[in-house]
């Protein structure tokens, strides 16, 4: 009876190891399913690709600023081994003996140089009129030192002369890696735009895309200007004329025969005009002139038959 009981309490303590065993088994196999599960829960295809899509949105911005800071270090280096980028500026105002020569001048010099005039105007001043006038004209860079002495040298005097400086390769360099920066969010705003399946996604992402357009082309156009100006320096001359204006003979005021011949015949146009003046006045006043002629008769032979009377009396005697 005893040895009966130990095999019964054996039977049941063996029982309780291996239902321990195999519970703890099962509760493994659960854990590991488990977390199978989850790890195919948490893949990109089970969350519709948008735990793909911020990935390659991070790892991108990554790329792009480590491509954006070594593209700037690139560009720092080239800076100091190229050379600036200055806008040079001149004013230039000078007294000359003809102003009209000195402009065929300034001409020139531009026509050879590849240069152009931007404004030109000019006006009278004092009481011998002398011109005066103001020329801004842009000429490239590397004959910007030979023209202002060119200009100068044909001068009588330099009255004032500045010259100003403006370094823009900061502000270049600085607009170059934006450009490239917007450039590299353009391409990845292209892809975004291929692989779009929604109408909201893509019509934000056409937004984002107009905008950053936008602005590269305003990077583009300030980029244009910085270069334009670098290449084609600005100088603005004022020309002040110092000489006198003489009168001189002109024959053509002259007219000599020309004059004597219009004399000559407002002469005789006079006397023409007086004498048909005088016809006029005759036969308008004929009636008036024969009253007159015939009372004037009448008095002049009175007047004579009174003289007679007085010569036929003795002296001393009247009518009386």
């Amino acid at each position: 009876m005893k040895k009966l009981w130990l095999m019964v309490v054996t039977i049941l303590i063996i029982g309780l190891i291996y239902g321990c065993s195999s519970s703890s088994e099962e509760s493994k196999q659960a854990d590991k399913a488990a977390g199978e599960l989850a790890d195919k829960d948490s893949t990109p295809q089970a969350l519709g690709g948008k735990t793909e899509i911020a990935n390659e949105d991070a790892i991108q911005n990554s790329n792009d600023k480590t491509e954006v800071e070594g593209k700037e270090q690139q560009n720092s280096e080239t800076l100091n081994q190229s050379d600036r980028m200055v806008i040079y500026t001149a004013n230039l105002s000078i007294e000359v003996n003809s102003y009209q020569k000195t402009l065929e001048l300034i001409q020139q010099k531009l026509a050879s140089a590849n240069g152009y005039i931007v404004e030109s105007n000019s006006y009278t001043t004092g009481e011998h009129e002398r011109i005066e006038g103001t020329i801004t004209v842009r000429i490239p860079q590397e004959q910007f030192q030979s023209f202002l002495q060119a200009v100068e040298k044909g001068s009588t005097e330099v009255i004032d002369r500045s010259i100003s400086g403006q370094d823009v390769t900061e502000e270049f360099v600085d607009l170059e890696a934006r450009l490239k920066s917007k450039q590299v969010v353009e391409v990845r705003l292209l892809d975004f735009m291929k692989r779009a399946e929604k109408t909201d996604d893509l019509l934000k992402i056409s937004s984002d895309l107009a905008a950053v357009q936008e602005e590269i082309e305003q990077i583009k156009g300030r980029m244009n200007y910085l270069n334009n100006k670098v290449d084609l320096a600005t100088v603005t001359i004022h020309l002040v004329e110092d000489r006198v204006n003489v009168p001189g003979l002109e024959n053509k005021e002259l007219n000599t025969w020309e004059k004597t011949q219009e004399q000559f015949m407002n002469s005789v146009n006079f006397l023409l005009q007086a004498c048909s003046a005088f016809i006029i006045f005759l036969v308008g006043s004929l009636p008036i002139l024969v009253v007159l002629g015939g009372i004037l008769f009448i008095l002049i032979l009175m007047i004579r038959k009174r003289r007679k009377q007085n010569e036929g009396k003795p002296p001393g005697q009247s009518n009386d």
